[in-house]
């Protein structure tokens, strides 16, 4: 047997192994006096190489496993996870699970899904198990690590750099999942990331930072340490001279990157949990327009090698894509089975996968120059979103616009607002889907802002 052979064989084997653990706990919590259970088990490893100003800082690596137990019992619910996976432990571990169940106030929203909500699973080939895995040796983690140094430190002005740290790492993940009303499911996964961070010194003595990384499911998706190392040298050398900007009213792009921050303070209200417990400015919103007819975005679980990827979700509903906002209207919110139940909503998920944006046909530079005058953000620096009310005020750093280019970096200034204004400021959306976070937000544009500066 050939070695990839060999590495399959063992793959699977502890596939099977894990699959039968989990088998066992869900027949064991039915054995104990529970009404229903839903068992599900992991195995992770992980391995990093942190690389610091020359040589090596640490090197970690990681075998996790364990397992986590939902319980139905007496009309009571509960939820244990536990470590320790061999049979004699594990019987205990139920046994105790259902004791504890048994002092818990009753709650009659508490049971499995629906066994229909399992049903149209996709049989897509995510591709989320990169077989070379294997393949990646300490040497090799070395070797990139060291490259991105280098690359930060040959980029033009390098002589400001005082540090540079470094990361690669990579993972292998496996999960099962078994509802003792019908579901089984099991996914195995892998990711790739490198990063670089550059500290720089200023001649008014401070020392700004930035950093740049890659990452996927596959080793060919991720750039090369050549190119994330320059843009990270690049990035922090250009916050150099950073002063505030003037106040005012000012036209705002925000950078792919960046982006992600407002989308997440835009997407947590819409939790079926933060509906039922009044703590979301977007409940009885349903069918309202939120943003500007360019606010378009959904939700789609079924893309091949996406970080958010899945055929299923945590509970075991079958990952279906479906429409967040249409148009700038509201369309869906992520309902969880619990939630649902308690405010009267079909589920739909209980949280995000892989975003999918109606995009733009234009590039960042051709924005700016569109834009004309205004302010580039390039990152958030602290500040707060409030979930209840929509109210934001966030500290940035990037840079002034001026004739459609980038002029000044800029630093020390806020943005300010209410997410239900905010959005209807979209004035474009660009054509660069930021491709290391499951968000995937391109770069956004924003008129009328209020900025705070000088």
């Amino acid at each position: 047997m050939g070695s990839a052979e060999a590495k399959g064989a063992v793959a699977d084997a502890g596939s099977r192994s894990l699959l039968e653990v989990t088998r066992r706990a869900a027949d064991l919590a039915l054995k104990k006096g529970a009404r229903e259970a839903a068992a599900g088990a992991y195995r992770a490893r992980h391995v990093e190489v942190a690389w610091r100003d020359g040589q090596v800082e640490k090197v970690t690596e990681a075998t996790t496993r364990g397992l986590g137990l939902d319980l139905y019992v007496d009309g009571r619910y509960t939820s244990v996870s536990t470590s320790d996976l061999r049979p004699e432990a594990l019987e205990r571990f139920v046994e105790d699970a259902i004791v504890l169940a048994r002092t818990l106030a009753p709650d009659p929203h508490r049971s499995l899904p629906d066994p229909a909500l399992y049903r149209g699973q996709s049989k897509v080939d995510l591709d989320l198990e990169d077989p070379t895995h294997g393949a990646l040796d300490a040497s090799e983690r070395r070797r990139q690590a060291e490259a991105l140094e280098a690359a930060a430190r040959a980029v033009p002005g390098a002589g400001a750099i005082l540090s540079v740290t470094t990361s690669v790492s990579d993972s292998l993940g496996e999960g099962v999942l078994v509802a003792t009303n019908g579901f089984e499911g099991s996914r195995r996964s892998t990711d790739f990331w490198i990063g670089a961070e550059v500290t720089v010194k200023d001649p008014d003595g401070r020392r700004p930072e930035e950093y740049a990384s890659s990452g996927a499911r596959h080793r060919a998706d991720v750039e090369s340490p050549e190119e994330v190392g320059r843009r990270a040298g690049e990035r922090a050398l250009s916050r150099i001279g950073s002063r505030k900007g003037e106040s005012g009213v000012l036209t705002v792009a925000v950078d792919a990157r960046a982006a992600g921050r407002m989308v997440g303070s835009l997407f947590g209200p819409l939790a079926a949990a933060s509906l039922q417990q009044r703590r979301s400015f977007l409940e009885g919103k349903l069918g309202v327009a939120i943003g500007s007819p360019l606010l378009d975005v959904s939700d789609d679980p079924l893309v091949p090698r996406g970080l958010g990827s899945r055929r299923y979700d945590g509970e075991g509903l079958a990952a279906r894509p479906f429409p967040v906002f249409e148009g700038g209207a509201l369309r869906s919110y992520y309902v969880d089975t619990y939630y649902g139940r308690k405010l009267g909503m079909a589920p739909t998920t209980g949280r995000a996968s892989n975003l999918a944006w109606r995009l733009g046909d234009r590039s960042p530079a051709e924005l700016l120059a569109a834009m004309g005058e205004g302010i580039l953000v390039t990152g958030f620096l602290g500040g707060n979103s409030n979930g209840t009310t929509g109210d934001f005020s966030l500290g940035v750093r990037g840079f002034r616009v001026r004739g459609g280019q980038l002029a000044e970096p800029i630093g020390e200034m806020n943005v300010s607002g209410n997410h239900l204004e905010l959005w209807k400021r979209l004035a474009a959306v660009g054509n660069d889907p930021y491709r290391y976070s499951a968000m995937r937000t391109p770069t956004l544009v924003f008129e009328g802002v209020q900025v705070a500066g000088t």
